[in-house]
């Protein structure tokens, strides 16, 4: 495997001038503002798992649109709290899975919400279980281009909101400190991270690794990978539509939301990433507003990235950054 993106010391540099709408704030706002119009109405329910040490629960709440939105709550058992919670989001195509599959964050002390992503989780790992009853237009197969044709109907608008909503909706839930949530995920689930980051004013961190929906112009001219390739498909079959495309996707671009961003943040990039090119990543991270912000390269990696090295290197940086 070669590095087929820009060499370590102009991505060190890398702040490129990237497209941002002149309503992009008035569109977020107005978004939260429509989806805040219907309850949160958190629902929790206890769930029999196998694990001795954690305590794991159903919890759903309303997402963009009302939408129900689920996602799996574990905490380490006997904790009453409160806990600093830690928000996750999931990997393109990728589902919460069973309970209490994911025990990294109840392992180490904090209340953790995985959250399942609308209309995925039938690619890998065990599934997701959260509808998205919304149509869209002519699509290539995946998400990338559901609803393309409008920011409004697009599919990342729903994902974004639901994501807002989640971390207001964990702030409900017992046993966790409301001052203290933090986002966190890969590849997509990094991207959700940064729109977390920059559409809501007061989280305590994000960690963003490796993360997908960034810098959009440049993934599309030098990724020929999924997901991005979706997006390509669709304009060498829709040749006239470049560039209201690229309108639509500079709502949701991840560097769009850095910029917004004031949370502590610890990034993670791939120099051999095939997936989400390096230079995409360093474009959101040096983009990023935060004051206290650091990133992990891993020199001789794809879209892996550091795995289990940078998990432990996450709960390290959180534990260090709340004093714990």
């Amino acid at each position: 495997m070669a590095r087929a993106d820009l060499p370590l010391d102009e991505l060190v540099a890398y702040r490129p001038d990237v497209t941002r709408p002149d309503d992009f704030d008035a569109f977020w706002a107005r978004t939260l503002n429509e989806a805040r119009g219907h309850d949160l109405a958190v629902r929790v329910e206890e769930v029999d798992t196998p694990y001795r040490t954690v305590t794991v629960r159903d919890v759903s709440f309303a997402g963009f649109g009302g939408d129900r939105i689920g996602a799996w709550f574990t905490v380490p058992r006997g904790e009453d709290g409160p806990l600093p919670a830690v928000v996750e989001f999931i990997g393109y195509n990728g589902g919460r899975d069973l309970p209490g599959e994911s025990l990294r964050w109840a392992s180490a002390g904090y209340a953790h919400l995985l959250v399942d992503t609308r209309g995925q989780g039938a690619r890998w790992g065990g599934g997701g279980r959260t509808a998205d009853p919304h149509g869209s237009g002519p699509a290539t197969p995946g998400f990338m281009t559901r609803g393309i044709e409008h920011p409004d109907t697009y599919f990342y608008r729903r994902v974004f909101t639901d994501a807002v909503r989640a971390v207001e909706a964990v702030r409900t839930l017992p046993g966790v400190d409301p001052g203290r949530v933090a986002a966190q995920g890969g590849s997509q689930g990094g991207g959700i991270t940064l729109a977390v980051a920059g559409l809501v004013p007061d989280l305590v961190a994000a960690m963003p690794d490796v993360p997908f929906l960034c810098h959009f112009a440049r993934a599309l001219d030098v990724c020929d990978k999924d997901p991005y390739a979706e997006i390509t498909r669709y304009l060498a079959v829709h040749r006239p539509r470049v560039d209201d495309v690229l309108g639509t996707l500079s709502y949701f671009d991840g560097v769009n939301f850095a910029r917004r961003a004031s949370a502590p943040a610890l990034f993670s990039v791939a120099l051999m990433d095939l997936i989400c090119p390096p230079s995409t990543v360093y474009a959101a991270y040096n983009h990023y507003a935060g004051a206290t912000k650091d990133i992990e390269v891993y020199r001789y990696n794809d879209h892996e990235g550091g795995e289990s090295y940078q998990r432990q290197a996450q709960i390290r940086w959180l534990d260090k950054l709340l004093g714990r």
